[in-house]
């Protein structure tokens, strides 16, 4: 079955709600890809979203939640997609959703895996391929954060860590249209996945810094030990100050802070330079959204401080869909990119 056929069959259309529902920038994105690559890149994301949905869901034992990521990740390997011991755990599983949305994803997945099934082999490989860094790092993310409050040790585990559940995506991405779109791009395919890779890693960065007064919440620290004993802080202190809503403390935490919003602007500007090199205005505009969205969100943390992990900073729908109006206009040319880059990187003046 071609690209173009299956992402004309009822089944994908059907799945189109799905990502709407667990990622809105995503969405957009994947909207706008070619036909010939839309298919096995949304196949692909909504089977991570929904591994990701077992790593996050705390309320469940952890052992319950290894053993259920190891029964999917088999499922998607398994060249046949066979459900039969999963379809009732992913049914049970569904129903102790909060969030609607994944809820209607866990009970999609076996139509999702019979996506993957009917993918021609070699994007059956590069799903594959993704997934399995990803399910290990969602799976040691399991496995780390178990009893009370964990934290990452060192800067090489948060670096690592980016790679496995978002470096490897932008590699994945670069893989998969180098297959099916010839001339797609004016850089070779090295240098496009090393900056894919960044990338990634960026978008995965960038949700860590958003993230982390949620996830201090919920006993998961990203932040390494090692950077903030320099600063004299804890993993503990950090909870308490948010829990507390103590604006002094998070304060303390302004160097790192500021360094990782500078490091993963860097590397949103890397997803720049990965957009402005490829030739068709669909896939440039697909790939720039994620990078540009970043950008905006860093600039509002920017803004924010630290004090941002008191409340959870995102960027208003009518911002982005009048960002992607404006560049729909100018044909998502790499110079109005670069454009729009620059204006939202700067934060708004009080």
């Amino acid at each position: 079955m071609t690209h173009r056929a299956l992402s004309d069959t009822p089944t994908l259309k059907a799945c189109m709600p799905l990502l709407r529902g667990v990622s809105r920038s995503f969405y957009l994105s994947i909207r706008l890809m070619p036909a010939e690559v839309r298919a096995p890149i949304a196949v692909g994301y909504l089977l991570a979203r929904a591994t990701d949905t077992v790593a996050d869901t705390t309320a469940l034992p952890q052992t319950e939640r290894l053993a259920l990521l190891q029964q999917l990740l088999s499922a998607i390997e398994s060249p046949t997609g066979e459900l039969a011991g999963l379809a009732q755990a992913l049914a049970e599983f569904a129903r102790q959703q909060i969030d609607p949305h994944e809820q209607a994803l866990m009970r999609a997945l076996p139509q999702c895996l019979a996506l993957l099934q009917a993918l021609p082999a070699a994007d059956q490989a590069h799903v594959r391929g993704v997934l399995r860094p990803i399910t290990q790092g969602q799976a040691l993310d399991v496995s780390r954060f178990g009893q009370g409050l964990n934290a990452l040790k060192t800067e090489q585990e948060l670096t690592d860590y980016t790679w496995q559940v978002a470096g490897c995506v932008g590699e994945f991405w670069t893989e998969v249209c180098e297959q099916h779109l010839p001339g797609w791009a004016r850089l070779p395919r090295a240098d496009l996945r090393a900056t894919g890779r960044l990338y990634g890693m960026g978008l995965q960065r960038l949700n860590i810094l958003r993230d982390a007064g949620a996830d201090l919440a919920q006993g998961r620290c990203y932040l390494p030990l090692e950077r903030l004993a320099t600063l004299g802080l804890s993993p503990g202190q950090l909870a308490q100050a948010i829990a507390r809503h103590d604006a002094d403390t998070l304060a303390r935490a302004a160097p790192l802070f500021n360094e990782y919003l500078d490091l993963t602007q860097a590397e949103m500007l890397e997803g720049l330079h990965y957009s402005c090199a490829l030739r068709s205005w669909r896939l440039r505009l697909a790939s720039a959204l994620p990078a540009l969205i970043g950008t905006r969100t860093l600039a509002l943390l920017r803004q924010a401080g630290p004090t941002a992990w008191l409340d959870h900073v995102k960027v208003p729908r009518h911002e982005i869909n009048a960002l992607v109006g404006r560049l729909l206009w100018r044909g998502a040319s790499p110079n109005a990119l670069a454009q729009e880059f620059a204006r939202l990187s700067v934060p708004a003046q009080p």
